[in-house]
């Protein structure tokens, strides 16, 4: 994989129109967590440090992200693959020199920067928000930039994982149908036990990640499992890794 690879496909994006799904998805998560200024006595509490109203608002986009990313992840990567199941792309690229593994890296090194760029702009975006609607206590960055880099460590390998199928089957409703499920098992994850979340990775890990819990009685602090989501990071990336190296070697007989 060279730096020109890479440029060309930031060029097949502007046809994908890759940018306005990402900033659904930002839009989404930011939007479903602005529900939180809504809870009965949320703005009479910006002030409290007892009422804890970063954390408060945490619980949002924790949530969000479980219930938006894994679909609109896996429509991002399927678009990034059926170009080049409709357009030929695998032989073209390979006459030049670009196996198919080194295109599907390729393709997740100009996807994830996009997709990293857009997890973190949705985290500082709800951060932005507490700000703008008064919150005035000491914000928790620990807390914040540890959830926000789980999630982005998760939602890079769910970018790698529909590559990697949607290479592997032309027919994209397979990866479309894995992201609905995907959808269910992430929220389904953010109440199950952590034992069993860790049995199914990577969509449960959003509920791993998740660092507070809203009760009847306040704000409760939970233990994020911080590293079983880079575990799951470095197995992720060593089998994407492998796994495109598979593909180089089938492309070449």
């Amino acid at each position: 994989m060279t730096g020109r690879v890479v440029v060309a496909e930031f060029a097949k994006m502007r046809r994908l129109r890759t940018l306005p799904v990402l900033a659904v998805m930002v839009v989404g998560v930011v939007a479903f967590s602005s529900l939180t200024f809504t809870a009965p006595g949320f703005l009479d509490a910006v002030d409290d440090p007892d009422a804890r109203p970063w954390q408060w608002l945490l619980g949002g986009p924790a949530l969000a992200v479980a219930l938006i990313s894994p679909l609109l992840l896996a429509i991002v990567a399927g678009r990034q693959i059926d170009i080049e199941h409709q357009g030929n792309g695998w032989f073209l690229s390979q006459t030049s020199g670009v196996t198919a593994g080194g295109l599907c890296r390729a393709k997740f090194v100009a996807t994830g920067s996009l997709v990293a760029g857009a997890t973190l702009a949705q985290s500082a975006l709800v951060a932005a928000l507490g700000w703008a609607v008064g919150i005035s206590v000491d914000f928790p960055t620990g807390q914040w930039l540890g959830h926000t880099a789980s999630v982005l460590v998760i939602n890079l390998v769910l970018l790698a994982l529909h590559i990697l199928l949607s290479a592997r089957v032309p027919n994209q409703l397979v990866s479309l149908g894995v992201g609905v499920l995907g959808t269910f098992v992430a929220l389904t994850g953010t109440g199950l036990p952590p034992w069993i979340g860790h049995l199914l990775p990577p969509w449960s890990y959003y509920g791993l990640a998740i660092p507070v819990d809203l009760t009847e009685v306040g704000v409760v602090d939970l233990d994020p499992h911080h590293p079983s989501v880079i575990v799951l990071g470095v197995v992720g990336g060593a089998v994407f890794l492998a796994l495109t190296r598979l593909f180089d070697r089938q492309e070449a007989r």
